[in-house]
């Protein structure tokens, strides 16, 4: 008797650091193809999808309700259909939320009180792929452990005989019901806009330019900025598809352009900026599914990336009272290192690399709170449907936040930044990297050599992240959630001599290239 080749996860599963992403392809012939495409190719299909909501229905009890959200990949459509049929062929009542962004599906969860919620995206990453984010009745994403059972009960799945009438597949693609995610998501903006501005002051933005990435913001941003008083220009229109030459995930955080190298700059928000006088906000960038933005500052030669640690720097210059501030191992660590310069009381925690675990961080605060990754990922407070408060990074809210920030008469010091670099080791063999193996042990002696013993740690969501830290110094090597790379990322706060840092990073990183590659 024949038996199918079952796809051996390994440590890879199917999720990444943030969901399932990939480039999007034809389903093939077998279940086991289909799983095997994205573990091995990072190419996702319908048919995967079919089996990841077959998977998702076994984690809920039978009948209950999910609504799924997508945003505008032109091969969306066909990945939110079989989605539903797997949903349906678990015995769960679907909710089409229609296009909208990320923060708007996460809102539309909590206010039809659906156990699960599904965002068919891929972010920034480029729209010929597409992918899924999952968050649970609460509006948390999923954990790893969930994602790993999730991941098993699909290859499962795929190893079951079970047969599906054809006949059966159109009614199952269609949803029970709708609900307007796009249009709540804006009405909840208006509410959020409010708030900010009782917390911190009305904004008061000269004109801006507005990049959302030819994502559904692009349709209804500026006019809702008009009647908010922002002049604002949408300049993602021009682009030829969504994430093409436009949005935040074409940046970088260190990011910089004279006036010359903007006006011939391939990407449409550059090159629409006009020269004038500096240190003024001039323009701000979605990501493709709207859930994180980042700002364009004026120079004296030219314009520059405002990241997401500014960004939460203009929030708490401008704050009062007690707050809970979580970031990532990437932000600035002069960001860190310099709370006490500011009017608010501010509590701080490191996190691994994501937005679930600034929300993991922050979810038990009784304070303000705030979560940042220099990518222009903000986790704030928003009001909940049902009462209360939820976490959610959303890219819009951000803006109007700093925006209300900045327009406070009363401001703290701003912190001097400090050094960052970070190299991808790609392609590279992510079986060899731990974080904890004979490799690490190499890569610690290599840093102590030069910098003397420093502290070596990990983090809860960095299964194969090792820290070492001396002192205003933070070097850190972990493989990629989504890609075939390792990360080395090296911090240094504002002031300190980091020439020896540097020369243990490169011996770093010609070891790992040494060992990591095939």
């Amino acid at each position: 008797m024949f038996t199918p080749q079952i796809p051996q996860l390994g440590d890879h599963m199917l999720f990444g650091t943030d969901g399932i992403r990939g480039e999007v392809v034809d389903s093939p012939s077998s279940d086991e193809d289909a799983i095997s495409y994205l573990v091995d190719e990072r190419k996702i299909s319908p048919r995967l999808l079919k089996l990841v909501g077959e998977a998702l229905s076994r984690n809920v009890p039978v009948g209950s309700q999910i609504i799924i959200g997508w945003d505008n990949r032109p091969r969306n459509a066909e990945l939110v259909a079989s989605l539903t049929i797997g949903l349906h062929l678990g015995g769960c009542t679907v909710i089409h939320g229609g296009i909208c962004a990320t923060p708007g599906l996460h809102n539309a969860l909590l206010e039809t009180g659906s156990a699960l919620g599904c965002m068919i995206t891929a972010s920034h990453n480029p729209v010929s792929d597409s992918g899924i984010k999952v968050f649970d009745s609460s509006g948390f994403k999923t954990s790893p452990a969930l994602e790993k059972e999730i991941s098993e009960l699909v290859v499962q799945l795929a190893a079951e005989e079970r047969e599906v009438d054809e006949s059966e597949l159109s009614d199952l693609s269609k949803p029970d019901s709708y609900f307007d995610a796009n249009l709540a998501h804006q009405k909840l903006l208006v509410v959020r806009l409010a708030e900010f501005s009782g917390m911190f002051a009305p904004p008061s933005q000269e004109k801006i330019f507005i990049d959302s990435s030819k994502g559904v913001a692009s349709e209804w941003l500026c006019d809702f900025l008009g009647k908010a008083g922002i002049e604002a220009e949408e300049v993602s229109t021009r682009a030829s598809a969504l994430n093409d030459n436009c949005g935040a995930g074409e940046f970088s955080p260190t990011d910089s352009w004279t006036w010359e190298e903007a006006a011939k700059d391939e990407h449409v928000l550059i090159s629409s900026l006009q020269k004038t006088s500096a240190g003024k906000i001039i323009a701000a960038a979605l990501d493709g599914d709207g859930d994180r933005c980042l700002f364009i500052e004026s120079t004296e030669t030219g314009c520059r990336i405002v990241d997401g640690d500014e960004m939460a720097d203009h929030i708490l210059r401008s704050a009062e009272g007690k707050w809970h501030l979580a970031a990532s191992i990437e932000s600035d660590l002069s960001l860190i290192s310099s709370l006490d310069r500011l009017d608010a009381e501010v509590l701080f925690s490191q996190t691994a690399v994501g937005d679930r675990w600034l929300s993991h961080a922050l979810k038990s605060s009784d304070c303000n709170i705030l979560g940042v990754e220099d990518s222009g990922h903000l986790v704030m407070a928003s009001p909940h449907p049902q009462g209360g408060r939820c976490l959610v990074g959303d890219g819009v809210a951000s803006m109007l936040v700093v925006l209300c920030a900045v327009a406070c008469e009363k401001r703290a010091q701003a912190f001097a930044k400090g050094f960052k670099r970070r190299v991808s080791i790609a392609p590279s063999n992510r079986s060899r990297w731990t974080g904890d193996n004979d490799l690490a042990d190499t890569v610690e002696f290599i840093a102590t050599k030069k910098m003397g013993k420093m502290k070596r740690s990990g983090l809860v969501g960095e299964a194969n992240l090792m820290l070492l830290e001396l002192d205003g110094i933070s070097l850190g090597i972990r493989n990629s959630g989504t890609q075939a790379k390792t990360n080395v990322s090296l911090r240094v706060a504002s002031g300190k001599d980091y020439s020896n840092a540097l020369e243990a990073m490169e011996q770093i990183i010609l070891t790992l290239r040494e060992q990591l590659f095939d």
